[in-house]
C-alpha cells in the first residue's frame, strides 16, 4: 500500500503549526462547559476563560467541519447528566457520533436522552475485536461527514479553543496528540499526574484524544482492534502508512478523573502497557532491584537522590510549554510515587503475560499490548 504523502513539518514537536490565541478579551465569549486555562501549542499562556470567538456570527457559535467520534459502553449512567450537558454544547461546534455499545437497556435510555441532539448507534457488527473502544472508533470514523475526526473516551472535555487547534493542525499532519490534565484533581489524580509530567519531561504523553485524517485512517485500514494500548496502536499505525504526526505539549485539553476503585482497577493494566515499549518496560522493571540493592547498601543518600532526580525530572515536564498553569506545583511531588507504584505493577503485568498470557479486560483476556512499528510496516506495505 502505498504512503500518503503530506507537506514537511509534520514531526513531533512543540510549534508544528501553532494555534493562534485570542487577541484581546474583548474579542471573546465563553464558549466551552469548563472556564480553565490552557495554553497554545506553541507554549504560550492562553486564558480560556475567554476563549476564540472567531468564526462565531451574531455570538452563534459557527459549526466547524470536524467530526467527534466517542465510543462508549456504559454499565450505568451516573455521569449520564453531565455528559449530557457537555454533548449538547458540543454538538453546537461540531458533528458529534457516539458508537455506544452499552448493554440494551442502558442504550435505550441513551437514545432517549439524546434524540434530536447527535447521531447516537451501536458499533458495527460486522466488526469484531477484543477491544470494544477500536470497534466503536472504526464505526464512528466510517460514519463520519468531514475529514478532520476528533477521537475522545467519554471523559475527555474539550473547550472551543482545542477543537480549533486540532482542525487547524489537521490541515498539516495526519494525526495530533493533545495534552490531557485532570480538573478536578482528587489524591489520585495527583498521582496519575506524576506519570503525565515524567512523559512530557521525556517526549510526549498518551492522551484520551487523538485527532485524525479520515482519508488516512481508511486509506490505512484502520488499526488493530485485538490489543490493549489502543492509543500507541493507532498512533504507531499511522507512522508506518507513511502519516505525520505531531504532539503539541501546549495544546492542553481538559480530563475527568476517574472515581477512585476505577483508578486502582487500571494499576496493572496500565502497566502491561509498558509490554509494547520495552524501554519503558526495563526502566520500570529496574526500580524494585535499584531500591533493594540501596537499602542492602545502606545508602540513604542514593535513595534521596533518586527522588529529587524523579521530582526534578517532572519539575521540567510541568513547566514545558505554559504546562504550569493547569498543573499545579505539587503534582511533580507525585512523580516518585507513581513511579514506585509502576516498579511494583510491572512485575505483576509480566507475571501475567507469562503465566496466563496476557491481561484481563472488558470480560477477556488480552495479549498483545500494541504492536511495533516495524511489525505494522509489514502488514501495510
Amino acid at each position: 500500500m502505498s504512503a500518503p504523502t503530506r507537506p514537511a513539518g509534520g514531526a513531533t514537536g512543540d510549534d508544528p503549526a501553532r494555534p493562534v490565541a485570542p487577541a484581546s478579551p474583548a474579542a471573546n465569549e465563553s464558549t466551552g462547559p469548563t472556564a480553565s486555562t490552557g495554553s497554545t501549542a506553541g507554549g504560550g499562556a492562553v486564558d480560556r476563560a475567554t476563549p476564540d470567538r472567531a468564526g462565531s456570527a451574531g455570538g452563534r457559535p459557527r459549526r466547524l467541519p470536524v467530526s467527534y467520534v466517542l465510543p462508549l459502553r456504559w454499565a450505568d449512567d451516573a455521569g449520564l447528566a453531565e455528559l449530557t450537558d457537555y454533548l449538547r454544547w458540543l454538538a453546537t461546534r461540531v458533528e458529534v457520533t457516539v458508537v455506544d455499545g452499552s448493554a440494551p437497556e442502558v442504550f435505550a435510555r441513551h437514545a432517549r436522552t439524546w434524540r434530536g441532539l447527535l447521531r447516537h448507534v451501536p458499533p458495527d457488527p460486522a466488526l469484531n475485536g477484543v477491544n470494544g473502544k477500536v470497534v466503536g472508533v472504526h464505526t464512528g470514523v466510517r460514519a463520519a461527514r468531514h475529514e478532520h475526526v476528533v477521537i475522545a473516551d467519554d471523559d475527555v472535555r474539550y473547550d472551543e479553543i482545542g477543537l480549533r487547534a486540532v482542525h487547524r493542525l489537521l490541515h498539516r499532519v495526519d494525526l495530533v496528540r493533545p495534552q490531557n490534565y485532570f480538573d478536578p484533581l482528587p489524591w489520585h489524580a495527583y498521582w496519575d499526574t506524576g506519570r503525565t509530567l515524567l512523559n512530557r519531561a521525556l517526549g510526549a504523553d498518551y492522551p484520551g484524544t487523538l485527532g485524525v485524517r479520515r482519508s488516512t485512517f481508511l486509506g490505512m485500514g484502520g488499526y488493530d482492534p485485538d490489543v490493549l494500548f489502543e492509543n500507541l496502536e493507532l498512533i504507531r499505525t499511522v507512522r508506518a502508512y507513511g502519516g505525520t504526526e505531531v504532539a503539541p505539549a501546549g495544546l492542553y485539553v481538559r480530563r475527568l478523573p476517574p472515581d477512585t476503585a476505577h483508578f486502582r482497577g487500571q494499576r496493572v493494566r496500565q502497566a502491561y502497557d509498558d509490554l509494547a515499549q520495552p524501554a519503558r518496560l526495563l526502566t520500570s522493571l529496574a526500580v524494585l532491584p535499584a531500591l533493594a540493592a540501596a537499602a542492602r547498601a545502606r545508602r540513604p543518600g542514593l535513595l534521596l537522590g533518586a527522588v529529587a532526580t524523579t521530582v526534578g525530572l517532572a519539575e521540567v515536564g510541568r513547566r514545558r510549554a505554559g504546562g504550569a498553569a493547569v498543573f499545579p506545583p505539587a503534582t511533580a511531588l507525585a512523580a516518585p510515587l507513581w513511579l514506585l507504584e509502576r516498579g511494583v505493577c510491572a512485575w505483576l503485568a509480566v507475571g501475567r503475560r507469562v503465566l496466563f498470557g496476557g491481561v484481563r479486560y472488558a470480560g477477556t483476556r488480552v495479549r498483545h499490548a500494541a504492536h511495533s512499528e516495524r511489525a505494522l510496516r509489514r502488514r501495510l506495505h
